[in-house]
């Protein structure tokens, strides 16, 4: 009768550990794909442009739309945009952020001077990752050079990365104007699937 128990617990903790590592995989699968199609294509030397395609290895990435998204080629990553979205309130971010990535209420557009804020939580509690936009997961493998393309009011606007940082998620500098220059901020949480930081992008427009 005890070596039965035995079996018995042994079978269940195993199930128990089983559908916890399958829970686990299930909510953290927009973090794994995006790593693993970065790693596969980093490996073979894919790249992504907005253009018609050069090279053999080179896929064209097209915009939802030409009213407001986004393109960042290094990445993949593209998205339609959500104009003037509150960002102080989470009722209503964490809601647009199920059809897009948000731009921030009060900052500029594109086509305007000044500094145009544009972000995407990953999450809002580890346990929702897999609910949210999972576009700005690989915001964080950016460097300076890199291009991010704005389409707005059916014209392409492109930007060039400057810096890459982290900073505390009550830090709200980079909402106003940063520069002298028509700039371009995006925001995610830091690291991915948590909310502790913020991963913040800057870019400058390329005249």
């Amino acid at each position: 009768m005890k070596d039965k128990k035995t079996k018995v617990l042994k079978i269940i903790s195993s199930l128990f550990i089983f559908l916890s590592i399958l829970f686990l995989g299930l909510i953290f699968y927009p973090i794994a794909i995006q790593e693993v199609t970065y790693k596969v294509n980093e490996t073979f030397g894919v790249k992504y442009t907005v253009n018609e395609p050069k090279e053999v290895k080179e896929k064209k990435l097209v915009p939802p739309n030409t009213d407001f998204s986004i393109i960042i080629p290094k990445i993949a990553a593209v998205a339609p945009v959500i104009k003037e979205v509150d960002y102080t309130n989470p009722n209503i971010f964490l809601k647009e952020l199920k059809k897009g990535i948000a731009h921030a209420k009060g900052t500029s557009y594109p086509n305007q001077a000044g500094n145009t804020y544009i972000f995407a939580h990953s999450t809002d509690t580890f346990y929702n990752v897999g609910n949210f936009n999972a576009v700005f997961y690989l915001l964080g493998k950016l460097k300076k050079g890199d291009e991010i393309v704005l389409f707005y009011k059916n014209n392409e606007y492109i930007y060039s990365v400057n810096e890459v940082k982290v900073v505390s998620k009550n830090d709200t500098y980079y909402l106003g104007k940063i520069s002298d220059k028509k700039t371009l901020t995006l925001q995610t949480c830091y690291p991915p699937g948590t909310t502790l930081k913020r991963l913040i992008v800057i870019a400058d427009f390329k005249e």
